[in-house]
C-alpha cells in the first residue's frame, strides 16, 4: 500500500491519485493506535486530519514513510522535530482554508451580535422576541494572532466598516498583509481594553495554553463578543462560562473546545454562546484546495520529487 487515509478526508484529488497509487482508507484508525501503527508500518505516505498523533514513536514505526500529508493548518498532533530528523515530509496548505475560516467567524460574531440562534429557537416555540440587537459597523475588531485566518478575518471586519487591531508578538508590523489587510498591531492590553469583537486565531503551544483566561477577561468591554477559531486550549473554559454568566461577556462562539467532543457542561447551558464542531475551515472550497495541494505534493515526494507545501525542513524525502 502506497497510501493511507487515517480519518475522513476524501475528495477529488485523492481518487485522482488511484489511478498511480495504492490507496486505503481507514477514517477510524486514528482512534487504535496499535492498529494504527500496524497499517502505517507498509506505507510511503499518510494522510491525516488532527486526531491521528503523529509522535516520534508512530515515525520509528514506518521505515517507508516519505511523507505526512496534514489536511488543515494546524500541526499540534504532528511531531514536527521528529518528522525532521526521519527525513519525512510534512505537507500542510497553510491559508488554504483561511477564507473558510474567517467567514465562520464573522458570520458567529453577527449571529451573537443579533441573537439569531436564541430568537431561531424562540420563534420555532412560538414566540415573537423583537428586541434590538448589536450592529457591528463602526466597532473594532481585535484578531488574537495575525497569520493567514487572521488577516483574511481582518478583511472582512474592514468590510463591515469596523477598525481592526491585533496582539502577535512574532509579527513585524512590516510583514506583508498586515497594513493591507487594515490591521493595528498592539498590546495585549490595549487589545483586551478596546474591542468589540475578539476573534481567536492562536495555535496550540506552551505560551498561548489558557491565554484567554480570568486576567485577560477581566480587562475586556462588558459588551465584548469572544469567537474562537483557533486552538481550544488557549481558551480557560471555566473562566469564560463565569464572565459570560457574570455579564463580563456578552457572548461567546466557540468552533474549537479543550476536549473534542466536549463534555456538555456550563458552556452548553448558557444561551449567550453558539457552539459548533470544529467545522470553521470545513467548506466544500477549502477541503479541495487542501486537497488539491496535499494531492500534488503526495504524488511529487512519491515520485522522488520535492513538495512545494512542507511546513518541515524536509523538501524531499529520504532514499527508500
Amino acid at each position: 500500500m502506497d497510501v493511507l487515509v487515517t480519518e475522513d478526508v476524501w475528495g477529488e484529488p485523492l481518487r485522482e491519485l488511484t489511478g498511480r497509487w495504492k490507496i486505503r482508507r481507514e477514517p477510524g484508525l486514528w482512534s487504535d493506535l496499535a492498529a494504527l501503527e500496524a497499517a502505517a508500518r507498509e506505507v510511503c505516505a499518510l494522510v491525516v486530519r488532527n486526531r491521528t498523533p503523529v509522535t516520534a514513536k508512530l515515525l520509528r514505526a514506518c521505515p517507508r514513510l516519505k511523507i505526512v500529508a496534514r489536511a488543515g493548518v494546524g500541526l499540534d498532533n504532528i511531531d514536527l522535530g521528529a518528522a525532521n530528523e526521519a527525513g519525512v515530509v510534512v505537507a500542510a496548505p497553510l491559508g488554504a482554508n483561511a477564507r473558510s475560516v474567517a467567514e465562520h467567524a464573522l458570520g458567529t460574531a453577527l449571529a451573537l451580535a443579533r441573537q439569531t440562534v436564541d430568537r431561531d429557537r424562540d420563534a420555532r416555540a412560538g414566540g415573537w422576541n423583537r428586541s434590538a440587537g448589536t450592529e457591528l459597523h463602526g466597532g473594532t475588531w481585535g484578531l488574537l494572532g495575525a497569520g493567514a485566518t487572521a488577516r483574511a478575518c481582518a478583511r472582512l471586519a474592514t468590510a463591515i466598516g469596523m477598525k481592526v487591531l491585533a496582539y502577535d508578538p512574532y509579527v513585524d508590523p512590516q510583514a506583508a498583509g498586515i497594513a493591507e489587510s487594515g490591521i493595528r498591531l498592539v498590546s495585549l492590553d490595549e487589545l483586551a481594553r478596546a474591542s468589540d469583537v475578539i476573534s481567536c486565531h492562536l495555535p496550540a503551544t506552551p505560551e498561548t495554553a489558557g491565554l484567554v483566561g480570568r486576567e485577560f477577561l477581566a480587562r475586556v468591554r462588558p459588551h465584548v463578543l469572544f469567537v474562537n477559531v483557533g486552538r481550544g486550549e488557549a481558551v480557560d473554559e471555566d473562566a469564560l462560562a463565569d464572565a459570560l454568566d457574570g455579564g463580563r461577556v456578552a457572548g461567546a462562539a466557540l468552533d474549537v473546545r479543550t476536549q473534542e467532543p466536549p463534555v456538555p457542561g456550563r458552556l452548553e447551558k448558557l444561551p449567550n454562546t453558539v457552539l459548533t464542531p470544529h467545522i470553521a475551515g470545513i467548506t466544500r472550497q477549502s477541503q479541495d484546495r487542501i486537497l488539491r495541494v496535499l494531492a500534488t505534493d503526495i504524488d511529487a515526494v512519491l515520485s522522488g520529487a520535492e513538495a512545494r507545501a512542507m511546513v518541515g525542513t524536509v523538501r524531499k524525502a529520504r532514499a527508500a
